[in-house]
């Protein structure tokens, strides 16, 4: 027979969120970087071609 699962508490389901938004901003934070850095023209971390080839 089905047993239901206990629940999370609020201290590990906070935790949980916060790691999540902690990770998202780091991402949106690195993106911005980077964009602001090809805007420049000064890319360092990648190649960036401008033109495209036909």
């Amino acid at each position: 027979m089905a047993v239901p699962k206990k629940r999370t508490s609020k201290t590990k389901r906070n935790s949980r969120k916060a790691n999540w938004k902690r990770k998202a901003n780091k991402a949106a934070q690195k993106s911005l970087s980077l964009a602001k850095s090809v805007l420049q023209g000064k890319p360092t971390s990648f190649i960036y071609s401008i033109y495209v080839e036909e």
